[in-house]
């Protein structure tokens, strides 16, 4: 049923209908309504059989899940920016040791300086760390996703992070179908882990492994990033035969029938972006654009299936790899190797900056006239800039 509801209430009533056993969490903007909800359910008795754990530090929020999750109980915390930070060597041993934990990340800038704003520059940092990356265009889909990633986790046995725009969704209030119980249950089965602590049949996980077996233990890692290629669309059918509605999977094209110019992005400016397509598409201009979801594992297929009939590509980031420029931009040039397309990076929105209809429209005006150079940060502050250079 329809409510009007801020999107980290929708998530957390989302999570809490995949009955987890444990949630640990420490408070940090914009995620701490997500886990004061949470908190709430679990004091209220209205999520049954969950230990909710307030701890000093987002350190210590994922190896308490670690705990939780290596002994078998379905585990579930939420962060972002600088917390994402904190936490790094545990989210390293979560994917070394396969352990299924789902977390929320509420993307949010990296300082200094300090920055409390929206970007993926916290995510986008952790692209390597073993996790799969869902990132959510709004937030049914960020609610959506959260059933999805359990279901997801336990099946491969890997973490996954549900990225949605800090304060764009998170604080945000709309209309969200948040799954039920009753619907989840029928979806999502209990939690069997592979591998479990037990004192009465003793193991050891993520214990020191040599030279001899290292490169194998990170191949298997690999491997089960690109069986996740085939689960993520699977389980996302599933839930749209289970709940009558799509959400997830790896991409989702908009107006690419016969583009000429497809912009690549992913995140809360889809909704924006998708806007000026339909504004551009109704003066004649051939433009479309692909919603990446999935962004680890990156699905190079799909990609290049739903950029086949572009000539030109744009990637709209809302992260920057400081003396490189785009990252999901060098993905998207994997994906496009020996087709010709010409690809060019634009990044936007760094820090919360807008992102708005009057940008977006001037720059596929550009792109369309092959007037944008490899890569745009768009609306920046040149005068801004060259007094800052000129002091060097």
């Amino acid at each position: 049923m329809l409510q009007q509801v801020e999107g980290s209430k929708a998530v957390a009533r989302a999570v809490a209908a995949c009955r987890p056993q444990v949630v640990c969490a420490y408070p940090i903007s914009p995620q701490t309504h997500i886990v004061e909800e949470i908190s709430r359910m679990v004091k209220a008795g209205e999520l049954p059989g969950c230990e909710y754990v307030n701890v000093e530090s987002e350190f210590a929020a994922m190896s308490g899940v670690i705990g939780s999750c290596a002994v078998g109980a379905r585990s579930y915390t939420a962060t972002a920016s600088q917390g994402l930070l904190f936490m790094v060597e545990a989210l390293y041993n979560v994917s070394g040791m396969g352990l299924p934990i789902v977390m929320t990340v509420a993307n949010r800038a990296i300082g200094a300086p300090i920055n409390i704003w929206n970007d993926h520059g916290d995510t986008m940092s952790q692209r390597d760390s073993g996790w799969l990356q869902l990132y959510a265009a709004d937030n049914q889909e960020a609610a959506d996703l959260h059933v999805q990633a359990f279901r997801i986790a336990e099946e491969l046995s890997v973490p996954v992070m549900v990225c949605m725009d800090g304060f764009v969704l998170t604080h945000a209030t709309e209309a969200v179908d948040v799954p039920d119980v009753g619907s989840v249950d029928a979806f999502l089965p209990p939690f069997v882990p592979r591998q479990v602590l037990d004192p009465d049949a003793p193991v050891s996980i993520g214990a020191m492994v040599g030279p001899e077996a290292f490169t194998e233990v990170r191949y298997l890692a690999h491997r089960r990033q690109l069986d996740a290629l085939t689960v993520i669309p699977r389980v996302a059918n599933e839930f749209a035969q289970h709940f009558g509605r799509t959400s997830g999977g790896l991409l989702h094209p908009y107006r690419t029938e016969g583009a000429d110019l497809v912009v690549v992005a992913l995140g809360s400016v889809l909704g924006t972006l998708q806007d000026v397509v339909d504004a551009q598409r109704s003066q004649g201009v051939a433009v479309g654009a692909v919603g990446l979801t999935s962004f680890r594992p990156f699905p190079y297929d799909a990609v290049r299936t739903a950029l086949a009939g572009a000539h030109r590509v744009v990637v709209l980031e809302r992260a920057l790899a400081v003396g490189v420029g785009g990252i999901v931009a060098a993905d998207v040039r994997t994906a496009l190797v020996g087709t010709g397309v010409e690809q060019v990076t634009v990044v936007a929105g760094l820090g919360g900056r807008p992102i708005t209809t009057a940008s977006l429209g001037a720059m596929i005006g550009d792109a369309v006239a092959g007037r944008l150079p490899e890569l745009t940060f768009l609306d920046l502050d040149h005068a801004v800039v060259d007094r800052e250079l000129g002091r060097i």
